[in-house]
Protein backbone atom coordinates (compact mmCIF):
# COMPACT_ATOMS: atom_id res chain seq x y z
CA UNK A 1 0.00 0.00 0.00
CA UNK A 2 1.71 3.52 -1.05
CA UNK A 3 2.30 5.50 1.98
CA UNK A 4 0.52 9.02 2.56
CA UNK A 5 1.96 11.98 2.89
CA UNK A 6 1.36 11.97 7.03
CA UNK A 7 2.90 8.56 7.12
CA UNK A 8 6.06 9.86 5.17
CA UNK A 9 5.87 13.40 7.80
CA UNK A 10 5.99 10.76 10.60
CA UNK A 11 8.69 8.65 9.44
CA UNK A 12 10.83 11.66 8.75
CA UNK A 13 9.82 13.20 12.62
CA UNK A 14 11.21 9.61 13.83
CA UNK A 15 14.02 9.45 12.22
CA UNK A 16 15.45 13.20 12.75
CA UNK A 17 14.04 12.47 16.58
CA UNK A 18 16.30 9.25 16.46
CA UNK A 19 19.02 10.69 14.89
CA UNK A 20 18.74 14.01 17.94
CA UNK A 21 18.66 11.35 20.54
CA UNK A 22 21.77 9.38 19.35
CA UNK A 23 23.42 12.36 19.11
CA UNK A 24 22.60 13.81 22.21
CA UNK A 25 25.21 12.45 24.16
CA UNK A 26 28.23 13.80 22.11
CA UNK A 27 26.94 17.39 23.02
CA UNK A 28 28.54 18.02 26.04
CA UNK A 29 31.90 16.67 24.79
CA UNK A 30 31.76 18.84 22.12
CA UNK A 31 30.50 22.02 23.62
CA UNK A 32 31.58 22.05 27.35
CA UNK A 33 34.35 20.67 29.51
CA UNK A 34 33.85 17.76 31.10
CA UNK A 35 34.18 19.26 34.68
CA UNK A 36 31.45 21.97 33.33
CA UNK A 37 29.60 19.42 31.76
CA UNK A 38 28.73 17.18 34.96
CA UNK A 39 27.95 20.09 36.92
CA UNK A 40 25.57 21.26 34.97
CA UNK A 41 23.73 17.69 35.15
CA UNK A 42 24.57 18.24 38.42
CA UNK A 43 22.34 21.18 38.49
CA UNK A 44 19.48 19.88 36.42
CA UNK A 45 17.34 18.63 39.10
CA UNK A 46 13.28 17.88 39.52
CA UNK A 47 13.20 20.87 42.06
CA UNK A 48 14.96 22.85 39.99
CA UNK A 49 12.92 22.37 36.98
CA UNK A 50 9.88 23.05 39.68
CA UNK A 51 11.48 26.11 40.45
CA UNK A 52 12.23 27.39 36.40
CA UNK A 53 8.37 26.78 35.76
CA UNK A 54 7.52 29.59 38.00
CA UNK A 55 3.79 29.92 39.44
CA UNK A 56 2.29 27.91 36.72
CA UNK A 57 4.11 24.80 38.40
CA UNK A 58 2.06 25.24 42.11
CA UNK A 59 -0.96 25.21 39.94
CA UNK A 60 -0.03 21.89 38.25
CA UNK A 61 1.24 20.57 41.66
CA UNK A 62 -2.25 20.66 42.87
CA UNK A 63 -3.24 18.72 39.90
CA UNK A 64 -1.03 15.97 40.39
CA UNK A 65 -2.11 16.13 44.14
CA UNK A 66 -5.88 16.23 43.12
CA UNK A 67 -4.92 13.03 40.72
CA UNK A 68 -3.24 11.13 43.17
CA UNK A 69 -6.32 11.38 45.28
CA UNK A 70 -8.44 10.45 42.98
CA UNK A 71 -6.49 7.47 41.56
CA UNK A 72 -6.87 5.91 45.06
CA UNK A 73 -10.22 6.56 46.22
CA UNK A 74 -11.07 4.84 42.93
CA UNK A 75 -8.70 2.21 43.20
CA UNK A 76 -10.60 1.53 46.74
CA UNK A 77 -14.05 2.02 45.44
CA UNK A 78 -14.58 1.23 42.15
CA UNK A 79 -14.27 -2.61 41.77
CA UNK A 80 -16.91 -5.36 41.67
CA UNK A 81 -16.38 -6.54 45.12
CA UNK A 82 -16.55 -3.59 46.54
CA UNK A 83 -19.89 -2.11 45.14
CA UNK A 84 -21.77 -5.66 44.31
CA UNK A 85 -19.88 -7.87 47.79
CA UNK A 86 -20.88 -11.27 47.25
CA UNK A 87 -21.74 -12.70 50.57
CA UNK A 88 -24.39 -9.92 51.02
CA UNK A 89 -25.61 -11.05 47.59
CA UNK A 90 -26.24 -14.30 48.78
CA UNK A 91 -27.76 -13.04 51.54
CA UNK A 92 -30.05 -11.19 50.01
CA UNK A 93 -30.87 -14.34 48.35
CA UNK A 94 -32.16 -16.61 50.70
CA UNK A 95 -34.75 -13.42 52.13
CA UNK A 96 -35.76 -13.10 48.67
CA UNK A 97 -36.63 -16.75 48.10
CA UNK A 98 -38.54 -16.76 51.70
CA UNK A 99 -39.91 -13.44 50.53
CA UNK A 100 -39.08 -11.86 54.16
CA UNK A 101 -39.03 -8.62 52.82
CA UNK A 102 -38.54 -6.28 55.96
CA UNK A 103 -35.34 -8.58 56.98
CA UNK A 104 -33.72 -7.97 53.33
CA UNK A 105 -34.77 -4.45 53.77
CA UNK A 106 -32.97 -4.40 57.14
CA UNK A 107 -30.07 -5.86 55.56
CA UNK A 108 -29.78 -3.33 52.89
CA UNK A 109 -30.14 -0.53 55.44
CA UNK A 110 -27.44 -1.35 57.63
CA UNK A 111 -24.74 -2.59 54.70
CA UNK A 112 -24.77 0.43 52.93
CA UNK A 113 -23.39 -0.18 49.30
CA UNK A 114 -24.23 0.28 45.63
CA UNK A 115 -26.28 -2.99 45.18
CA UNK A 116 -28.04 -2.68 48.93
CA UNK A 117 -28.90 1.25 47.70
CA UNK A 118 -31.04 0.10 44.20
CA UNK A 119 -32.48 -3.28 46.52
CA UNK A 120 -33.49 -1.42 49.01
CA UNK A 121 -35.62 1.04 46.41
CA UNK A 122 -37.19 -1.94 44.63
CA UNK A 123 -38.01 -3.44 47.77
CA UNK A 124 -40.13 -0.31 48.79
CA UNK A 125 -42.41 -1.53 45.70
CA UNK A 126 -43.31 -5.23 46.79
CA UNK A 127 -46.76 -5.51 47.19
CA UNK A 128 -47.82 -9.37 47.36
CA UNK A 129 -51.39 -8.57 46.43
CA UNK A 130 -50.76 -7.42 42.91
CA UNK A 131 -49.43 -9.84 39.72
CA UNK A 132 -46.23 -11.05 40.44
CA UNK A 133 -45.50 -8.76 43.27
CA UNK A 134 -45.76 -5.65 41.45
CA UNK A 135 -42.29 -6.47 39.70
CA UNK A 136 -42.85 -3.98 37.22
CA UNK A 137 -43.00 -1.10 39.32
CA UNK A 138 -39.55 -2.98 41.13
CA UNK A 139 -38.29 -2.56 38.04
CA UNK A 140 -38.81 0.74 37.39
CA UNK A 141 -37.47 1.88 40.87
CA UNK A 142 -34.61 -0.33 40.54
CA UNK A 143 -33.61 1.52 37.38
CA UNK A 144 -33.89 4.69 38.47
CA UNK A 145 -31.31 3.86 41.42
CA UNK A 146 -29.13 2.11 39.45
CA UNK A 147 -28.23 5.70 37.30
CA UNK A 148 -28.39 7.50 40.66
CA UNK A 149 -25.51 5.12 41.70
CA UNK A 150 -23.74 5.02 38.75
CA UNK A 151 -24.05 8.93 38.78
CA UNK A 152 -22.53 8.99 41.80
CA UNK A 153 -19.68 6.67 41.09
CA UNK A 154 -19.01 8.39 37.65
CA UNK A 155 -18.88 11.96 39.69
CA UNK A 156 -15.41 10.71 41.02
CA UNK A 157 -13.84 9.36 37.75
CA UNK A 158 -14.90 12.31 36.07
CA UNK A 159 -12.50 14.65 37.97
CA UNK A 160 -9.68 12.48 36.05
CA UNK A 161 -11.32 13.83 32.97
CA UNK A 162 -10.95 17.05 34.58
CA UNK A 163 -7.41 17.45 35.36
CA UNK A 164 -6.49 15.32 32.18
CA UNK A 165 -7.93 18.23 30.43
CA UNK A 166 -7.01 21.19 32.35
CA UNK A 167 -3.23 20.09 33.18
CA UNK A 168 -2.05 20.61 29.48
CA UNK A 169 -3.72 23.88 29.04
CA UNK A 170 -2.14 25.43 32.11
CA UNK A 171 1.56 24.16 30.91
CA UNK A 172 0.18 25.78 27.64
CA UNK A 173 -0.34 29.10 29.16
CA UNK A 174 3.13 28.53 30.87
CA UNK A 175 4.47 28.38 27.55
CA UNK A 176 3.08 31.17 26.20
CA UNK A 177 3.74 33.36 29.14
CA UNK A 178 7.41 32.49 29.42
CA UNK A 179 7.73 33.02 25.15
CA UNK A 180 6.25 36.13 26.00
CA UNK A 181 8.77 37.05 28.37
CA UNK A 182 11.60 35.94 26.09
CA UNK A 183 10.22 38.35 23.07
CA UNK A 184 10.20 40.93 25.62
CA UNK A 185 13.70 40.64 27.04
CA UNK A 186 14.64 40.31 23.31
CA UNK A 187 12.62 44.02 22.34
CA UNK A 188 14.58 45.54 25.15
CA UNK A 189 17.95 45.05 23.21
CA UNK A 190 18.72 41.63 24.81
CA UNK A 191 20.87 39.23 22.30
CA UNK A 192 22.87 36.63 25.10
CA UNK A 193 21.30 33.51 25.06
CA UNK A 194 21.56 33.58 28.49
CA UNK A 195 19.02 36.28 28.42
CA UNK A 196 16.36 34.07 26.97
CA UNK A 197 16.90 31.22 29.10
CA UNK A 198 14.77 31.96 31.73
CA UNK A 199 11.93 32.34 29.57
CA UNK A 200 12.47 29.41 27.64
CA UNK A 201 13.08 27.23 30.83
CA UNK A 202 10.23 28.27 31.88
CA UNK A 203 7.96 27.71 28.65
CA UNK A 204 9.04 24.17 28.35
CA UNK A 205 9.25 23.34 32.23
CA UNK A 206 5.34 24.18 32.12
CA UNK A 207 4.71 22.14 28.81
CA UNK A 208 6.38 19.45 30.36
CA UNK A 209 4.43 19.35 33.82
CA UNK A 210 0.81 20.00 31.81
CA UNK A 211 2.02 16.62 30.21
CA UNK A 212 2.85 14.72 32.65
CA UNK A 213 -0.18 15.13 34.81
CA UNK A 214 -2.51 14.97 31.99
CA UNK A 215 -1.29 11.66 30.59
CA UNK A 216 -1.84 9.52 33.47
CA UNK A 217 -5.22 11.44 34.59
CA UNK A 218 -6.31 10.23 31.10
CA UNK A 219 -4.91 6.78 31.09
CA UNK A 220 -6.69 6.37 34.40
CA UNK A 221 -9.91 8.18 33.62
CA UNK A 222 -10.95 5.14 31.18
CA UNK A 223 -9.35 2.28 32.60
CA UNK A 224 -11.87 3.36 35.90
CA UNK A 225 -14.83 4.33 33.55
CA UNK A 226 -14.62 0.82 31.74
CA UNK A 227 -13.97 -0.68 35.68
CA UNK A 228 -17.43 1.29 36.65
CA UNK A 229 -19.11 0.21 33.43
CA UNK A 230 -18.19 -3.49 33.88
CA UNK A 231 -19.20 -3.36 38.02
CA UNK A 232 -22.64 -1.57 37.11
CA UNK A 233 -23.34 -4.33 34.81
CA UNK A 234 -22.64 -7.11 37.17
CA UNK A 235 -24.45 -5.21 39.51
CA UNK A 236 -27.78 -4.85 37.65
CA UNK A 237 -27.50 -8.36 36.77
CA UNK A 238 -27.90 -9.39 40.66
CA UNK A 239 -30.47 -7.18 41.26
CA UNK A 240 -32.82 -7.97 38.26
CA UNK A 241 -32.21 -11.89 39.49
CA UNK A 242 -33.28 -10.92 43.08
CA UNK A 243 -36.15 -9.04 41.86
CA UNK A 244 -36.74 -11.90 39.65
CA UNK A 245 -36.90 -14.35 42.62
CA UNK A 246 -38.74 -12.44 45.03
CA UNK A 247 -41.75 -11.82 42.44
CA UNK A 248 -41.67 -15.88 41.75
CA UNK A 249 -40.62 -15.89 38.33
CA UNK A 250 -37.30 -17.55 39.45
CA UNK A 251 -37.82 -20.76 42.08
CA UNK A 252 -34.54 -21.74 43.81
CA UNK A 253 -33.43 -24.53 46.03
CA UNK A 254 -31.63 -24.08 48.85
CA UNK A 255 -28.36 -25.54 47.00
CA UNK A 256 -28.94 -23.47 44.00
CA UNK A 257 -29.79 -20.44 46.22
CA UNK A 258 -26.07 -20.22 48.54
CA UNK A 259 -24.49 -20.99 45.09
CA UNK A 260 -25.91 -17.39 43.44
Amino acid sequence: MKPTSRQNLLARLLGVLLILTLLAPLAPAQDVPANDAKEIEEEVTVLSVYKQGGWMMHILLICSIGTIAVVVYCSIQISPKKLCPKPLNDTLVRHMQARDVATAYAVCESNQNCLTRIVSSALLKVNFERDRANKDAMDQAAGEALDQEETRQMLWINYLNVFATIAPMIGLLGTVTGMIGSFADLKKGATDPNDFAGGIGEAMATTAGGLIVGIPAMFFYFFFRNRLLGAISEVQKRVSFLIDVVSGEVTLSDSSASAE
